[in-house]
């Protein structure tokens, strides 16, 4: 309208706004217990990849309780940066509780990290010393919260794998995408995964399964 005034009102020019494109933020929560302790440098490593690749980056790392690692990858020396979160996380290799985990970061964190249609990746094996049923409460609230909810399980790479324990069967309903994350390869395939993803939550897990109620982890 203001350039049209120019020439008595005729539009002479047509302005055109083009949709911008925002980056989602990414939430990336890691199980360091001692089943996962073997993935565990492979995993930091992940994060601080991500971390110095994109823009909004959450990092968390859960034992037996729940740690924030975020401000510790920002460094720019990968091996002062995992040190740096080394001391920052007490209990490395230690039992599992997903469900408290969880809890605590619904709690304290998803009010401020889950903004924006945040993507959130849970990297565990499953295996839970605690409440299974706390499992199904905080993954249904989590689901609910991010625009999509992405489990990452080292074991999967595995041809023979069935997500038989009692935590992972407790999450698997409230999981977008099911996918395996073991070594280089998984983790290009994920990028591309994430690169692949539309504006519209899918309905069920990419990998879907019908898990049977088994023993629980240590």
């Amino acid at each position: 309208m203001r350039s049209a005034t120019k020439h008595g009102g005729v539009p002479l020019h047509l302005n055109w706004q083009r949709q911008k494109i925002k980056e989602r933020p990414l939430v990336l929560l890691a199980d360091i217990s001692g089943s996962m302790e073997k993935y565990t440098r492979l995993l930091l490593q992940f994060f601080y990849a991500v971390s110095h690749s994109l823009k909004h980056v959450e990092s968390f790392v859960f034992g037996t309780g729940l740690s924030r690692i975020t401000p510790h990858l920002k460094i720019k020396n990968i091996d002062r940066a995992l040190d740096e979160a080394g001391h920052r996380v007490v209990d490395w290799a230690s039992g599992t509780r997903i469900g408290q985990s969880l809890q605590t970061f619904n709690r304290q964190w998803s009010r401020r990290v889950l903004r924006r249609g945040a993507i959130v990746l849970i990297i565990s094996d499953g295996w839970e010393r605690g409440d299974v049923s706390l499992i199904k409460r905080e993954m249904a609230y989590l689901h609910r919260r991010c625009h999509r909810l992405i489990w990452l399980n080292p074991l999967l790479g595995k041809a023979t794998y069935q997500p038989l324990v009692e935590g992972m069967a407790a999450a698997l309903p409230f999981v977008d995408d099911f996918l395996p994350i073991h070594n280089m390869q998984s983790l290009s395939a994920l990028a591309e995964h994430l690169g692949s993803l539309g504006s519209r939550r899918s309905m069920r897990p990419t990998l879907p399964a019908q898990p049977a109620a088994a023993g629980r982890g240590t």
